[in-house]
């Protein structure tokens, strides 16, 4: 049960990956449909962009579009800019559909006989990064939190013990732009983050626009170093760096909600990925754990560990570098030991070090259930609790959802964590690389968490970009990633329904006119080509 007798790779998790070779570049006619397919989406970005200024999650006050004599014409027209919001956001998951023909190519004939290059994929995805790091925050206004707990800290208060109303008054104006459901409720982030936000609000003072760019800078530093880190990873794991970037960092969900969105997950994600391969390079290298080596893990381990003071769940990271280190040097359990008691010294030298340098503290300990208040349909324990209580309701049985949710939430944690340690297990034997198993770990406790939103779903999926290549993982992912993409509204909370539907139907139409008008331009439809022999290396052998 527990996979210590290491049952054949093709009944476990393992049969999500094959190797998959790099290809040749792409031909002159692709190259021109590659630069079509980029300005295509580029488009889209700036469409995003522009509908944003009417249709974002602008703040409440210090609005710099408002009285403005074109710009704040948006924010007037709300159904006109929601319309080119959405019409902005399906265009961009469509060129990113069209651009994965470039990455990983169709399932019906294999992988593609060329491959656009990293240089082309960079260049792509910084176009259509751009517009988006310009523009007013879209689909959350978690921003505004930041902003307020910034503050808080900034002033010398306790951000884990006081809300933003309370610790700056409930006319402050960085508190009225705070969600309601938030303004009483203290941060649940840790130091690290809120150290940086500190340092933040001292230059930015109350100014929101500023504060919101300073942030974003923070995102994209986290982006930067996905994007680094993600093909690194991949060729460790057999997989195309082209194709692990385009479904990992090229995802539309990143683009949404990590650069648009302004979410800290961007720097965590970032600090977790670069720091696994940072210990990777130490631990899977021929050469003996010492010098630079010995530097390289220490340092690895340490990037990790700092990136569980952003936000805790990357800290499972550090157990599959763990048992990667302790498969070296030997895989018993005196090894295990080794290992572990290494990697936890270092995580509790990091913790101490950010909790006392920040002056912080261990408070942040207390408030990470915080976001548990809010009943989440993307949850699966969440769902199943509040289904159950609502048939409950017309069954006459009273409304039981609350105490529904206090079983279905521990039973899910439980299975996550067994989960876990199944996946802990399969990279000591050998079984799995210790990033397939890392993503398939965070990606069931995203699915078994009490609260999931969007962008939760990038800490499985980007992992798994850079090891899992079969269809049964990508076409999964690659659905979800889209539909998810699509279906929030920019402004972070919700319209009227009649101004959803009214701009629902001009994208539909736009969309629909816009794939008409390029479908000789842009390739909608697969050309067949003959199919990549598969290489399947499900085992993950490391070094003796």
């Amino acid at each position: 049960m527990l996979g210590l007798d290491a049952p054949p790779a093709d009944h476990t998790v393992a049969v999500l990956h094959y190797d998959e070779r790099e290809a040749p570049g792409l031909t002159p006619r692709e190259l021109v449909q590659l630069r079509h397919v980029r300005w295509f989406g580029g488009t889209g970005a700036v469409l995003m962009a522009i509908g944003a200024l009417g249709a974002g999650a602008q703040p409440v006050l210090q609005n710099p579009t408002q009285g403005v004599r074109v710009l704040g014409l948006f924010a007037r027209t709300q159904t006109s800019s929601l319309a080119i919001a959405m019409t902005g956001t399906v265009v961009v998951v469509l060129a990113w559909l069209l651009l994965g023909r470039f990455a990983i190519g169709s399932t019906s004939s294999g992988a593609p006989l060329r491959r656009l290059s990293r240089s082309q994929l960079d260049r792509t995805l910084l176009l259509w990064i751009v517009p988006l790091s310009v523009a007013p925050p879209m689909f959350s206004r978690d921003v505004y939190s930041y902003l307020a707990q910034s503050e808080i800290t900034a002033r010398g208060l306790d951000p884990y013990g006081v809300g933003p109303a309370q610790a700056l008054g409930v006319d402050h104006v960085l508190t009225r732009t705070v969600p309601t459901i938030w303004r009483d409720t203290p941060a649940p982030y840790g130091p690290f983050f809120l150290w940086l936000g500190r340092a933040i609000s001292a230059v930015t003072g109350d100014n929101i626009v500023v504060g919101i760019f300073m942030h974003r800078l923070l995102a994209l530093l986290g982006v930067a170093l996905i994007v680094w880190a993600l093909p690194r990873l991949a060729r460790r794991c057999g997989v195309a760096a082209v194709s692990a970037l385009w479904l990992g960092a090229a995802n539309p969900l990143l683009l949404f909600h990590l650069v648009s969105g302004v979410h800290n997950e961007a720097l965590m994600l970032g600090l977790m990925l670069a720091g696994m391969e940072i210990a990777l390079s130490a631990i899977e290298s021929a050469a003996p754990l010492r010098g630079i080596n010995l530097v390289l893990l220490l340092g690895g381990s340490s990037v990790i560990a700092l990136s569980s003071t952003i936000k805790i769940p990357s800290l499972i990271a550090l157990g599959f570098v763990g048992m990667a280190l302790a498969r070296r040097w030997g895989g018993n359990l005196r090894a295990i030991a080794a290992a572990s008691g290494l990697l936890l010294a270092v995580a509790g030298a990091v913790t101490l070090l950010i909790s006392g340098a920040s002056t912080l503290g261990f408070g942040w300990i207390h408030t990470l259930g915080t976001a548990n208040a809010v009943r989440s349909w993307m949850s699966l324990p969440t769902s199943v609790g509040v289904i159950t209580g609502f048939g409950g309701v017309l069954l006459g049985l009273g409304d039981h959802t609350t105490a529904v949710l206090s079983l279905t939430r521990p039973i899910a944690a439980l299975i996550a964590a067994f989960v876990t340690l199944r996946m802990l297990i399969a990279v000591l034997t050998g079984r799995l690389h210790a990033v397939g198993a890392l993503g398939v770990s965070l990606g069931t406790l995203v699915l078994l968490f009490p609260v999931v939103q969007p962008w939760y779903l990038l800490w499985g999926v980007i992992p798994l970009a850079a090891w899992a290549t079969t269809p049964a993982f990508r076409i999964p992912t690659i659905v979800a990633s889209s539909v998810v993409s699509v279906i929030l509204m920019p402004n972070g909370a919700e319209f009227q329904p009649i101004t959803i539907v009214q701009a629902s139907i001009a994208t539909i139409i736009t969309c629909a006119v816009l794939i008409a008008l390029t479908r000789n331009v842009l390739p909608w439809r697969a050309e067949p080509g003959p199919a990549q022999p598969v290489q399947r290396t499900n085992a993950y052998a490391g070094p003796s």
